[in-house]
């Protein structure tokens, strides 16, 4: 009887602008935790020897992430390749579409002490570890009392 003016999955195609403007306009997250939505997701923390960075990054293959640092700001980069079949024909349509696919780039600014000749990245399960030492200097050591 009555006709809407809107599709019937208005509130996704919303949805999926807001993160698309999330991502426009993304601060980087520091160490000390300013953390905004994004991809990957990231975990930060340090231990007394590493600074430790844990990437969420699922589907996404080893040999398209680049992991550079550079004046105490450690950027992870990279594309998630669609998963959705290429080609598929024409009378064929998506009803929801939630993963994230494309290129991505977050950056974590570091303490100084974090030593940039002690980094070490390793993907497994979808998880990106890095492990970026810290100086030895920065290192808290006990001073015996005499």
């Amino acid at each position: 009887m009555y006709r809407s003016f809107f599709p019937h999955d208005v509130f996704a195609e919303v949805d999926r602008l807001q993160r698309e403007m999330q991502q426009a306009f993304e601060l980087s997250p520091t160490i000390r935790g300013l953390a905004r939505a994004g991809f990957p997701a990231l975990n930060v923390g340090r231990t007394p020897d590493a600074i430790e960075i844990f990437a969420f990054a699922p589907g996404v293959a080893p040999e398209s992430i680049e992991v550079n640092l550079e004046r105490g700001l450690l950027t992870i980069a990279g594309e998630r390749r669609s998963a959705l079949p290429e080609g598929a024909s024409a009378d064929a349509a998506v009803h929801i579409h939630e993963r994230f696919e494309g290129k991505f780039r977050r950056a974590v600014s570091l303490p100084e002490d974090a030593d940039p000749q002690a980094v070490d990245a390793k993907l497994r399960d979808g998880i990106l570890r890095i492990t970026v030492g810290r100086r030895a200097s920065a290192k808290p050591r006990r001073i015996s009392v005499q």
